[in-house]
């Protein structure tokens, strides 16, 4: 049995996580592993769980906790690990079976190599003690007093760690590879006195000397504005060394380790000797590539969908301001049915927070609603080109170039919009793991199992929206001068924002059509969706997409649908229908709903209630007609062969 607490809790049997998803229950497993083998007293579990206010039954629910985890262990590993002793609980784990003693062996062994003067093996150490760490100590676990001292320290012990590995890289020339990260770190710590001399050297080191002044500069504004103080002795030594433009001495740095300053004073981009000449050499990034800034034109005339905007924004930057906190990108999930104007609110949102990434933008088509779908590899390939790699640094494979992706978005604050997508596979490679990074989502089908993702059931838009929409494109006066026109016009095409759009430039092109004699057509049309199509709008091949993913059977069922009496059905009334057991009609039924072909309107006596959307019923019905049509031709041209040929 493994235990993990270096990021979310986990105990691991045969690669199963069977922690308890309870949060007090998960308090106290988190506070035994971090005492592992000694004891922890009854009084400082309780206190750790209600602090200040325990319950008169606190001594029993404690005790019930400790029943449920030591069945869960007993379980799992066959013996006897938590045991109960006079005052308190000990929990018996083997330090081999936590990755905290695997870290913290790592961690002092990297110290140590580092201060024996051998960076390479303290380099290679210490990255391999970081790696453990899949998050910040105990993510998912809400800590008490106590707990919470201990994620302090660990939190510390990590940040030290990364250090320990900043100063290693830097004795072995990697100066420029540390750029990135460090500019990000510096971002996140605005008065941290090492990390902006670790930068400035850096950059000197990499011929930017009047960049690593201007770190200075930041770091002094930033204490005296902050703290009242000037920087210390030492950053102030190595600000005067550069502005000296001479060699940067012992004297010139912050830092604990001694060992570390030997490699000060090199000049920039000259290559280590000895064991240092050992580290591998980078291969160049496309230059002159500028920051990706890939956004489609916002809308000019967006409209509505205020609160939902509004509560988009809301949620990001909270998100935002949770710092250190979070482990995962941001990320939106927005799907809904064919025209309900996707795309659109993805852009307008991705508009509306743009300013917050200074890595720049993303934006990437996967046409899944189309016949030729792009693959996840050309998406990659299309990103990292835009990043700054060079063609022949990116790999073939999916994987490969997923895994190079992460890496080369890890130390950089990115937006992306990811549109058309239809499955989780072909997301996944996509999603950055950096957390200052932040994904919005677009797809007809909805997405189930991304955790902590926003879901947006987009619905279509409400009247007085659709009203406004259609002003905005065709002109107020117009529009109130045939108001029950306008009204009708808006609910023959659904609220759909691309069925107004249609309805809209056909009344721009052509100025002198009456609007009532456009509703009139409309209302009269056998084929309504056909009416809806000008230029690149075209709604009937939205719907074809969404038609064409289903199979015979899935599209066989959606044109009997529309033959049902009344705006809303239920599952009995398809399975007496389609003579099918409900179970089967349940499965069909959630695929559509998926799909946004149809939705859920209620639930009666545990039933669910579900509907079409208009035009989407009339969809289904020129789809039916249409197989019926063909049907009556076949049985014509079976039954009448000469007849037929004559016609």
């Amino acid at each position: 049995m493994e235990f993990r607490v270096l990021g979310p809790i986990e105990i691991l049997d045969r690669g199963c996580n069977v922690v308890p998803t309870a949060p007090k229950p998960r308090q106290v497993i988190s506070l035994l592993l971090l005492r592992r083998n000694t004891l922890v007293q009854t009084a400082e579990l309780i206190d750790e769980l209600w602090e200040q206010n325990p319950p008169g039954s606190a001594m029993t629910t404690l005790q019930t906790y400790v029943y449920k985890l030591r069945k869960v262990l007993l379980r799992q590993g066959g013996e006897e690990i938590l045991h109960t002793k006079p005052g308190g609980y000990l929990l018996s784990v083997p330090d081999s079976a936590i990755d905290l003693h695997t870290f913290e062996t790592d961690a002092n062994a990297g110290k140590a190599l580092l201060e024996e003067g051998d960076p390479v093996g303290a380099a290679a150490v210490l990255k391999r003690a970081l790696s453990v760490w899949r998050g910040p100590a105990l993510a998912d676990v809400a800590p008490g007093s106590l707990l919470t001292s201990y994620v302090i320290r660990l939190q510390e012990l990590h940040f030290r760690t990364r250090e320990l590995r900043i100063q290693a890289e830097l004795r072995l020339g990697l100066h420029r590879e540390l750029i990135s990260e460090l500019k990000s770190l510096i971002m996140a710590h605005p008065l941290h006195e090492n990390l902006h001399a670790f930068l400035m050297i850096a950059l000197h080191r990499s011929g930017r000397r009047h960049e690593a002044l201007e770190v200075y500069q930041l770091l002094r504004n930033n204490m005296v504005e902050e703290l009242g103080l000037e920087p210390g002795q030492e950053v102030k030594q190595l600000h005067r060394a550069l502005l000296a433009d001479g060699p940067l001495d012992t004297s010139t740095a912050v830092m604990a380790e001694p060992a570390e300053l030997t490699v000060l004073s090199a000049a920039p981009d000259v290559a280590p000797s000895g064991a240092n000449a050992a580290r591998p050499a980078s291969l160049p990034a496309v230059a002159g590539v500028p920051t990706p800034a890939q956004l489609p034109a916002d809308l000019a005339d967006f409209t509505g969908r205020e609160a939902l905007v509004s509560d988009l924004v809301a949620d990001f930057t909270a998100d935002q301001q949770a710092g250190a906190l979070r482990t995962a990108p941001w990320m939106a999930l927005i799907s809904g049915m064919p025209g309900v104007g996707k795309t659109a609110l993805a852009v307008h949102l991705a508009h509306l927070i743009r300013d917050r990434f200074g890595g720049g933008q993303l934006f990437a088509d996967l046409r899944a609603s189309s016949t030729t779908p792009r693959d996840p590899a050309e998406v990659l390939m299309s990103f990292l080109r835009s990043l700054g790699m060079a063609e022949q640094q990116i790999p073939d494979g999916t994987e490969e170039r997923c895994n190079l992706f992460r890496s080369v978005t890890a130390n950089r604050r990115l937006l992306l919009v990811i549109d058309d997508v239809s499955s989780l596979a072909d997301l996944r490679p996509l999603l950055p793991a950096n957390p200052q990074c932040a994904v919005v989502v677009t797809g007809c089908r909805t997405l189930h199992g991304v955790g902590g993702a926003v879901n947006v059931d987009l619905d279509v838009m409400d009247h007085a929206e659709g009203v406004e929409l259609l002003a905005r494109i065709v002109g107020r006066a117009r529009l109130e001068a045939e108001r029950c026109a306008t009204d009708r016009l808006v609910e023959l095409c659904g609220r759909l924002p691309v069925a107004l759009r249609c309805i809209g430039s056909r009344l721009v092109a052509v100025p002198g059509l009456p609007l009532t004699v456009l509703a009139d057509r409309l209302t009269n049309s056998r084929q309504a969706l056909d009416e809806l199509y000008l230029g690149d709008l075209n709604l009937r091949a939205m719907y074809d997409s969404s038609y064409a993913r289903l199979n015979r059977q899935e599209q066989s069922t959606f044109r009997l649908l529309s033959m049902l009496p009344g705006e809303a059905f239920t599952g009995d009334a398809v399975a007496e229908l389609l003579g099918w057991e409900p179970a089967a009609v349940e499965r069909v039924l959630t695929r559509f709903t998926d799909d946004h072909l149809i939705k859920v309107v209620g639930f009666d006596n545990d039933r669910i209630h579900y509907a079409f959307p208009e035009l989407t019923r009339a969809y289904a019905k020129s789809r039916l007609e249409s197989v019926l049509t063909d049907a009556a031709q076949s049985v014509l041209v079976a039954n009448c062969p000469g007849e037929v040929a004559d016609v």
